[in-house]
Parts: C-alpha cells; sequence; structure tokens
C-alpha cells in the first residue's frame, strides 16, 4: 500500500498444480477446547468448489447484544465514520473526532511526527492522541475507539531497532509452519510496544509469475505450503483461538490478504488480473484463507487485481457470497489503498459499489478522504448504500473492535506492554529470526564440498551486499521500498558480513571485507554477497528472469582465475536466473532477504570451533528455479521441465551432488532497436488491445466502430482504407483517456540511445480546450506523460500531421522502458476532436517533442 496514481492497467492470471478445496484443521490440536461458531447457511449461488467453513472464534451473544446497543445510538455520520480509515499523514486527532473515523494507518514510509527515527515513546503518543480524539463526546457523539492498522509484513518493519525476519520466501524455503507462530507472535509483541491494534499480515499470496514485484511476500508457489502457514501465523499474532490470551497482552488483529488471487495475475503484471477458472480460484488461490479463517482471522484486505475481469474491490460474489456466507468469516473486509478507486464507475472519491459488494471499510489514505466520507454519507442518506449493509458493515467492524478488547484497553499508554523499549528487537525475538535464517538458507551447489567452511582461514568477503543491512532486509524495510536506509538506520542488527567476521576472527581466522574483491594478501577463500537491490510492489515487477549483474559475475570470475575458492551468497526476492553465476562459484547458496539478523548466514556455512557442524542446510525451494531467462512460469506442476532446480531442490552437508556446468544462454530474444514496431496500423497490433476509461472511470476494450461513453466517443473513420483510423472526440464531460494497453511487457529499452521515438499521425478537428497529456505506461506509478496540448492547439485544422515524441523524454520522467504496458495513451478532461492514424516506435528519428 502506499500512494497510487489513476492509470488502470490491464490483466491477469496462471494456473496448473496445487491442492483441492478442503476444511480440516491443519494438524494443531491446542485448539481442542476452543468454541465453534456456527457453520453459516449455505447459499446455492456459490460453487460446490468452495469448503463450508467455521470461523475459529464463535460469535458471543454478549458481544452482539453490545453491538445492538452502540448501533441503535449511534448516527449515520458516526456509522460512515466507522467505514472510513484514514492515513497519519492526512488526518489529525482533530480529524478524527469531527467526522468519527474508525481507523487509522500508518503506510510504509510514514512516521509519527515524519520522523524516521521516531521512539517508540513517538508512535505511542501518537496512538494517544488518536485514541483521546476518539474517546472524546463532548459533542454528545458515542466513544468507539479506533483501530491502528501497520505493514507489519516482516516483522515490525516501520519502528527503528525492530527485528525484521526474512521476507516470506525465505520463510517457505524452511517449512517450518511452527516457526510462523512464533514470528507471528513476536512480531504482534513489538507492534503492541508502539500502541498500535492490527496488522496488515500475513500475506497468502499464491505466486504463480516470479516477475511480480511482490514474490517475496509469498511462501511458495504451491498452495499447500501456504495452507500449512497461515493459520499458524494468525495464530502467533492473534492467540489462538479459545487460549485465554485471544486478542489480548502481547497479540493484535491479523489480516490475511490479499483476496484473491493477487499472486495469479496474467504475466504476473502487479494489480492485474487473474484469468483462471473458479476451480483453479479455490485449488491454487484460496488454500491459505481456509485455515486463516478457521484460526480467527479478524481481518481480510482485498486485492487490487481482478479475476476474469472484474477488480476485487467490487466483487460482491467474492467478497459477500464466498468469503461472508459460505466461508463463514464474520469479520471485516478492508480495502487497499484506495484500491476502491478503480472499481468500474468509482473515484477515490466516492465508490458504493464497493461497499456493497462487500467492503466494510475503506482505506482512504488520500487528502480527499473527507470528500469520500460526505459523498459515502449523502449515498448511505439517499439509499444507495442500504441501512442494511451500512449497519452490516458497521457490525462487523464493531464486533472485531470488541473481540480485541479495544473498549476496555484504555489509551494505547496505560496498556500492558505498550512504550516497553525491550520488545523491540528484544533478544528472544532476534533469536528467532536468527532461526528462521538458517532454516530459510537454500544450497543449489557445493563442488568440492567447499561448504563447510573452516574458521581459522584467511576470508575475503567481497560484493555489495556484505556489509549492508538495508539490502539483505529488502523492501518495506522502514521505508516503503526499502530504499534510502544505511547500516545505522537497524541497531541491534548484524549484517553477513559481521556475522562472518564474529566467528571467523573468535576462532583466530582473519577476515577482510572489500566490495570489489580486491585484497592485500591472498585469502584462503573468498565469499561473495550479491544480489537484487530492494524493492516493493510495482517497482519490483520485471520483464523477464535475469539477473542482471555483469559486476558481480566479473568480480567472481576475477577471484575464480586467481585460484581462491569462491562462496556465493545470493540475496533475491524471487527466483532468477543466474546460471553463469553458479558456473562461476564453488558454491552457491540463495540467501533470500534475511533481514536483521545476518549472523544466522555464518551460523551454517562454517563449521564450530571443533570443526564440527552445528547447523546443517534446512532449506528448499518453495519457488521452481528457472533454467532460462525467459519469462514463462515454471511451477510445481506447470512446466517443471524447465525448472533448473525443481520445486523441493536443496542440497545439505550430507549430499554428494557435483552440479555439472550449466547453460549460459538465456534463452532472450533482444530487440536490436533498429526495427520499426507496429503498435496501431489500421488496427490494434499483438500484444495490445484499444482500451478507453471514461469519465465514469469504466475501462472498455474497443473492439466495435463506434463506441459512445461517458466523456468520450471512439469511431473507427478512414484515411486511406476502410476504417484505418481512429476518431477521439472528448465532450469536456470529465477525465478520459484512450491508448493502448497490453497484458504483457514489451521491452523498447533498445530504443534508447538510438533517437529512438513514440511517432504517431493526427488530425485536429476540434482544438483542446484543456491540458492534454500523452503517456505512456509500465505499471501503476510507472510511467510518464508529455503535455501535447500546444502541439494540438497549434495544428491545422483538418490536416494531417506526423509527431514524433523522444523515447529517452518519457524514459527520464520515469518510464520503464524495458517493461512497457501502454506504449500510447491520451488523456484530457477538456474537450477535443482528434483523429490517430499509424502509431509506431522507430529509432533515428527527429523528434518534434524532446526532454525538458
Amino acid at each position: 500500500m502506499k500512494k497510487r496514481i489513476l492509470l488502470g492497467v490491464i490483466s491477469g492470471l496462471i494456473a496448473g498444480g496445487g491442492l483441492a478445496g478442503c476444511t480440516e484443521q491443519d494438524g494443531d490440536n491446542s485448539n481442542d477446547n476452543q468454541v465453534i461458531a456456527e457453520p453459516p447457511q449455505p447459499s446455492a449461488d456459490v460453487s460446490a468448489h468452495w469448503p463450508q467453513l467455521r470461523s475459529g472464534i464463535a460469535k458471543d451473544p454478549a458481544v452482539e447484544s453490545h453491538i445492538d446497543t452502540l448501533l441503535s445510538q449511534m448516527s449515520i455520520e458516526e456509522k460512515v465514520g466507522q467505514m472510513v480509515q484514514v492515513e497519519i499523514r492526512t488526518a489529525t486527532p482533530d480529524d478524527v473526532k469531527k467526522y468519527h473515523i474508525g481507523s487509522i494507518l500508518n503506510g510504509g514510509g510514514a512516521f509519527p511526527n515524519n520522523d524516521k527515527h521516531a521512539s517508540v515513546a513517538d508512535w505511542v503518543a501518537l496512538a494517544d492522541a488518536y485514541y483521546q480524539a476518539a474517546m472524546d463526546t463532548s459533542d454528545g457523539g458515542i466513544a468507539i475507539p479506533v483501530i491502528w492498522g501497520t505493514d507489519a509484513v516482516h516483522g515490525h518493519n516501520n519502528v527503528i531497532g525492530a527485528t525484521l525476519f526474512p521476507h516470506n520466501i525465505a520463510l517457505g524455503a524452511a517449512h517450518n509452519p511452527e516457526l510462523m507462530r512464533k514470528i507471528g507472535a513476536a512480531t504482534a509483541a513489538e507492534v503492541s510496544a508502539t500502541g498500535i491494534d492490527w496488522v496488515f499480515a500475513p500475506t497468502l499470496a499464491v505466486v504463480r509469475d516470479d516477475r511480480w514485484g511482490r514474490t517475496y511476500e509469498s511462501y511458495s508457489e504451491d498452495p499447500e505450503l501456504v495452507r500449512a502457514y497461515a493459520g499458524k501465523m494468525v495464530q502467533g499474532m492473534q492467540g489462538a483461538p479459545g487460549s485465554e490470551d485471544l486478542l489480548k497482552g502481547k497479540h493484535v488483529v491479523g489480516t490475511a490478504k490479499h483476496f484473491l488471487a493477487d499472486g495469479g495475475t496474467l504475466n504476473g503484471i502487479d494489480r492485474g488480473d487473474a484469468i483462471v477458472s473458479e476451480e483453479e480460484l479455490v485449488r491454487l488461490h484460496a488454500q491459505g484463507y481456509f485455515t486463516a479463517i478457521e484460526s480467527g482471522v479478524q481481518t481480510v484486505m482485498a486485492s487490487f487485481s481482478s479475476w476474469n475481469g472484474e477488480k476485487m474491490h467490487g466483487h460482491k460474489y467474492l467478497l459477500t457470497d464466498v468469503l461472508k456466507n459460505r466461508l463463514g468469516f464474520d469479520g471485516f473486509i478492508v480495502g487497499d489503498w484506495a484500491g476502491h478507486q478503480f472499481v468500474n464507475g468509482c473515484s477515490s472519491v466516492s465508490c458504493p459499489q464497493s461497499i456493497n459488494a462487500g467492503l466494510d471499510m475503506f482505506m482512504a489514505p488520500d487528502p480527499s478522504w473527507k470528500e469520500l466520507y460526505k459523498n459515502t454519507l449523502a449515498e448511505a442518506k439517499s439509499g444507495v448504500i442500504s441501512a442494511e449493509r451500512l449497519d452490516d458493515a458497521v457490525r462487523r467492524i464493531l464486533r472485531v473492535k470488541i473481540r480485541s478488547g479495544l473498549f476496555d484497553a484504555g489509551a494505547p499508554s496505560t496498556r500492558p506492554y505498550a512504550a516497553d523499549e525491550s520488545l523491540i528487537g528484544a533478544p528472544e525475538h532476534r533469536a528467532v529470526a536468527r532461526q528462521a535464517v538458517r532454516e530459510s538458507l537454500v544450497m543449489l551447489k557445493n563442488n568440492g564440498n567447499l561448504l563447510p567452511l573452516a574458521r581459522d582461514q584467511r576470508v575475503l568477503v567481497a560484493g555489495d551486499g556484505a556489509d549492508n543491512i538495508g539490502k539483505q532486509a529488502g523492501g518495506w524495510s522502514i521505508t516503503w521500498q526499502g530504499t534510502g536506509n544505511q547500516n545505522s538506520d537497524f541497531p541491534g542488527a548484524t549484517s553477513v558480513y559481521g556475522g562472518i567476521a564474529e566467528v571467523v576472527e573468535a576462532a583466530g581466522g582473519s577476515v577482510e571485507l572489500s566490495v570489489d574483491g580486491s585484497f592485500d594478501q591472498k585469502p584462503d577463500v573468498a565469499i561473495v554477497v550479491f544480489g537484487e537491490d530492494p524493492y516493493a510492489e510495482m517497482q519490483g515487477d520485471v520483464s523477464n528472469l535475469d539477473y542482471k549483474g555483469d559486476a558481480d559475475l566479473a568480480l567472481m570470475q576475477r577471484l575464480r582465475a586467481q585460484g581462491i575458492p569462491v562462496v556465493s551468497l545470493f540475496i533475491t526476492g524471487r527466483a532468477l536466473w543466474v546460471n553463469p553465476e553458479i558456473n562461476a562459484s564453488d558454491a552457491f547458496v540463495t540467501i533470500w532477504q534475511p533481514g536483521t539478523e545476518g549472523g544466522g548466514v555464518a551460523d551454517v556455512i562454517f563449521r564450530n570451533a571443533d570443526g564440527e557442524v552445528n547447523h546443517d542446510f534446512k532449506g528448499s525451494l518453495t519457488f521452481s528455479w528457472p533454467n532460462d531467462a525467459q519469462p514463462t512460469p515454471r511451477n510445481r506442476g506447470q512446466n517443471d521441465a524447465l525448472a533448473q532446480f525443481p520445486f523441493g531442490y536443496g542440497l545439505n552437508y550430507t549430499s554428494s551432488v557435483q552440479v555439472a556446468a550449466l547453460s549460459q544462454h538465456s534463452g532472450l530474444q533482444l530487440n536490436s532497436g533498429d526495427e520499426t514496431l507496429a503498435v496501431f496500423n489500421g488496427r490494434a497490433l499483438d500484444p495490445w488491445s484499444f482500451q478507453v476509461t471514461d469519465a465514469g472511470n469504466n475501462h472498455s476494450v474497443i473492439s466495435s466502430s463506434v463506441a459512445d461513453l461517458q466523456g468520450i466517443r471512439v469511431q473507427s473513420v478512414d484515411r486511406k482504407v476502410q476504417e484505418d483510423s481512429r476518431r477521439l472526440q472528448w465532450s469536456g464531460e470529465g477525465n478520459a483517456m484512450a491508448g493502448f494497453f497490453a497484458n504483457r511487457r514489451t521491452d523498447l529499452s533498445s530504443y534508447l540511445g538510438k533517437q529512438g521515438a513514440l511517432v504517431f499521425d493526427v488530425k485536429v478537428d476540434g482544438a483542446p480546450s484543456d491540458a492534454v497529456s500523452l503517456g505512456i505506461n509500465c505499471g501503476m506509478d510507472c510511467g510518464a506523460e508529455q503535455s501535447i496540448t500546444g502541439l494540438l492547439q497549434d495544428a491545422i485544422p483538418g490536416e494531417w500531421k506526423t509527431v514524433a515524441v523522444d523515447l529517452q523524454c518519457l524514459a527520464n520522467a520515469g518510464a520503464k522502458m524495458d517493461m512497457v504496458l501502454s506504449p500510447f495513451y491520451v488523456r484530457t478532461a477538456g474537450a477535443l476532436d482528434m483523429t490517430i492514424h499509424d502509431i509506431h516506435i522507430a529509432s533515428q528519428t527527429d523528434a518534434d517533442i524532446h526532454c525538458g
């Protein structure tokens, strides 16, 4: 979650392999005494593929009676306020009081007083301020405490000094469900210390295309492991159903996200479209939600993505009929960072469609949230949102607040563990994190049994990841993307180098840190720590599986050429093609993104002081490793033969496998940038389709000769041959966009540096009345726009003109040219009548529009 722009992108899917829906518990027997809720009434409209479940937490008649009393006393303004979640950067405590706001959050990179180094006391003080505002009844209102949510996705990752656990992809490789319970409990304890009540975790995505930038937030490409982990993580965060400490003490409210199939979008496009059958939806993507619900998870977050073209934020069948009615979920559904605005007919400030579909709480982080509140209030008063639906949403929110003890807990600062700084980065939490690091490491190669290493050697530690805690922590680490951090931002943490130095020097060996691999005295062994830099959603999307690390490869090759054995430690958030790097290494270990406890790596790769093995490798792949860099999904049960290392692969110290030289052919066919690439020539050319987003934010693929939409009309017209051009007429009714979009990425980077340009013919019959932007898009928050207002205003009416826009200009403005989804779109809120013809990408072109 974080700030978004309003340009929707298309797409979604992947299928194959997995586990059929089932309802039995996940093997844990700690809940034998829990009170089981009555099963929901089955709906005849829900597919039999869905199991009928019970929530792990039974409805309490006393709680329901309390809710009835509150609802009878609340005004409609108070009810609507409960359904709006605001962000600490855009809402003050006074706002919470005035608008009866039900929830707040801190998005990635948001801190009290906008201070990255805010203290625990600062967090608690801000929580107190919001709480007191919500409980102030001086205006005659009802005192209902706010609930504060935070993205603690691998520990309390927004707080300086917190324990950061390995990301989910690493935890999956550990194959240890009970460890998830410990991690959930440790995370909850640190969150509770800052006065926060609610965590937006666990992520239960089953990623089927590793190009997705959130792949590392997934435990596995296979639903069986996600199913085994989900319930354990929820129980760790919330407490086990039926236990005395359920949602008490150091426990907080958890969230199962993102419902549903966020990891199944076509071509791994962030917030794309999962084009799968309902049977596959259940078998592949829903399994984790089953154990989460059975373990009593209290909130579910709707996904930005779509299922077969329909946005999840507006999907009544899945949110209401399936999740609430069939699966027995009786908590509340929260949106994701203004995700409601992408539902057809909605905007960021109005979306009754989402509420009517089953969303209970808008996540409204933008400053425009007050307008959303006012519009939702008007919609509730007018009956667009029925009184029954309004009360159901508020009932669910109140139920979670009462169950979690917020009505009785008092101000955050008065709670038992509030402001307890000893919980932040506590030794026992760091010990759990270090265990997770040890168990998640996956050894892909160990030729000559180079590992484990003796401690009393001369060791060279090289690579830019060796002493870089920010890099080893990955995304969602202090900042949203995990960038801009220094080692000093992680007090108490240990880098990979730091862990190595500790064990080697204690044994009488010597360690030299050298990022570029230079040395004064030849080492006995070199350890190269390298890999992906931090990233989070959208910015982490890639167009293929090639690890682009030429400098890293050269470093390894240079060391081996000098007769130095090389151990490579690969930092990554996904399985990437690294055959050249594996070939250049004697031993190769994937350490994923280990978080703050980098010392766990040294625990495994070195013998102990007596020369024995303390910790062998336990990790094995839960994502199939690619045999080339082509963007082809390789999943268990799907394209298995294309895996270099299959699902479940992982060597240990008893293995005798010697990895032969691997193919170094990436399989990629690179465009030289010398040939013209057609986008539209009488028709939209593969892979693009002609699409329009009208003034009502309705998205349409245009295949007919004439389409009259809100604020824009599209007509096929003749220039040289029949219907070889498209006339676009904007009425000035509101912001509307027309262009060419694809559900897979196209690499245009080869055109940069070759005078590459976006070229098109245009005829203007009605000059623009407002600003007009020409854009190129590579995903949410990824793209660039160039004003063409002046060019269109100066055009001679009725005459064709060829226009060329410098691609470098668009790249400089933020478009990632190696992953383009839309090479051309036009957007305006004003009136405009223009016709387009022959759109293409060409090199060696004199541009009409240059940078700057």
